[in-house]
């Protein structure tokens, strides 16, 4: 990586001059500067995505500032009316809270205390701007990990639009009053490994793809510690298709062929660490090529699974993937979007809580009928055992005098088929 130095400050609550962005750039670096200004000053989104995709993504952060918002919508979006800190808290703000208090570990690094809480408590309005502008939206820890990456590249001002954006049309998905959304985007792992490489896919794990979890719904913000990685990568991601993350993971996954093919497949909690956690050292170009060429290869729904099938329409894979998706939707579209998700999650939770008391009310029913069974079968035995205890006993059995034990035997003999 070239050496970093100081960049401008943004506005009066952007980043510390201490945070870093590139100097000694080479001259493809340089050149592609260049080429960067002049497809931002042009409005040329797709020179745009070219640019953010290869190598070196968007360079600086000074490029980045304006390159962003126009890959997200808002490059000339109107500031919004009400003062933020009018509106009502949300639900969800202690847990911010206790989140913003663990940013900041591996980037920047501040000269003192004063300093790194004043960016906590920058950190934490944007976050708490953004929740209480889309009150619908549910905090997931994690989150701050996203917003702390463009709070430092984009600052107090144009930060919160941008997350506000990315929050409603790209990680929609993850900010449902339910992770099952969440958890079916990574069920999508599987035939992607399966057709990728059959013989790594039948290694791994079976069970649920949550070692996944971590770093699809941070966009690995919760994974990589070097700043101008993450980045370079959320130039990637922002420029690409919303399932890109998903992709990453999994040239992540096939980049560690024969480190997990060596791991017993008996060892699944071994194989859930290591798959939970990048490799050391970790080269972003590599495997941020590799994801092109998986996606390219292996396009969402192309394998034809059950698993991109059971993918809501509404979900941001489908309903609002793509760069000309986020161009053309307003944050009230994405709002549309989260409410018929959040219907649809809350009729599914229901149907599963009716089917999971059918099956006790089955169950109990079951275990009713082997009751009323079993004692049955008793009674049965009591009054054969009783008519044959007074036959063996009399020799026989006067049905004129003891007429209840006449129809005992009758009885008797009808069950016994004599």
């Amino acid at each position: 990586m070239a050496s970093r130095t100081p960049s401008p400050s943004v506005s009066s609550g952007s980043i510390s001059s201490r945070h870093s962005t590139p100097i000694d750039l080479s001259l493809a670096e340089k050149a592609k500067q260049g080429l960067i200004a002049t497809a931002c000053e042009e409005g040329d989104l797709a020179a745009l995505v070219d640019l953010s995709t290869s190598t070196h993504g968007l360079v600086s952060d000074n490029l980045r500032r304006t390159a962003w918002p126009m890959l997200l919508g808002c490059a000339h979006a109107a500031a919004e009316g009400t003062p933020w800190k009018d509106l009502p808290a949300h639900r969800e703000e202690g847990q911010v809270g206790l989140d913003v208090n663990r940013a900041f570990v591996y980037y920047p690094k501040y000269s003192s205390e004063k300093e790194l809480d004043r960016r906590k408590h920058e950190l934490s309005n944007v976050i708490l701007e953004v929740l209480r502008r889309h009150p619908a939206l549910s905090y997931f820890q994690g989150y701050h990990d996203i917003v702390q990456v463009f709070y430092l590249v984009l600052g107090t001002h144009a930060a919160p639009q941008a997350t506000a954006r990315l929050s409603l049309l790209r990680i929609r998905d993850f900010m449902l009053s339910s992770l099952e959304p969440a958890i079916a985007q990574l069920e999508l792992l599987r035939p992607l490994l399966h057709h990728a490489d059959p013989v790594l896919y039948e290694h791994l794990p079976k069970s649920s793809a949550t070692f996944a979890l971590a770093g699809t719904i941070t966009m690995f913000a919760h994974n990589i510690e070097e700043y101008e990685d993450i980045t370079r990568l959320f130039d990637f991601f922002l420029a690409r298709h919303a399932v890109m993350p998903l992709y990453f993971f999994a040239a992540v996954v096939l980049s560690r062929r024969e480190e997990l093919l060596e791991i017993d497949r008996e060892d699944e909690d071994i194989l859930h660490v290591m798959l939970s956690k990048l490799p050391e050292p970790f080269d972003i170009e590599f495997h941020i090529a590799r994801s092109i060429e998986l996606y390219e290869r292996l396009p969402p729904g192309s394998p034809g699974s059950w698993e991109w099938w059971r993918i809501s329409s509404s979900s941001v894979l489908k309903a609002s993937a793509t760069l000309a998706d986020t161009q053309r939707l307003t944050l009230e579209d994405g709002e549309r979007l989260f409410a018929q998700q959040e219907n649809e999650v809350r009729r599914q939770q229901y149907q599963k809580k009716v089917l999971q008391q059918a099956t006790r009310s089955f169950k109990h029913a079951q275990l009713r009928l082997r009751y009323y069974r079993r004692y049955g079968a008793v009674g049965l035995a009591i009054v054969v055992g009783a008519y044959a205890f007074w036959l063996g006993k009399s020799g026989g059995l006067d049905a004129t005098r003891y007429p209840f034990f006449g129809y005992l035997g009758n009885i008797a003999q009808w069950l016994l088929g004599t």
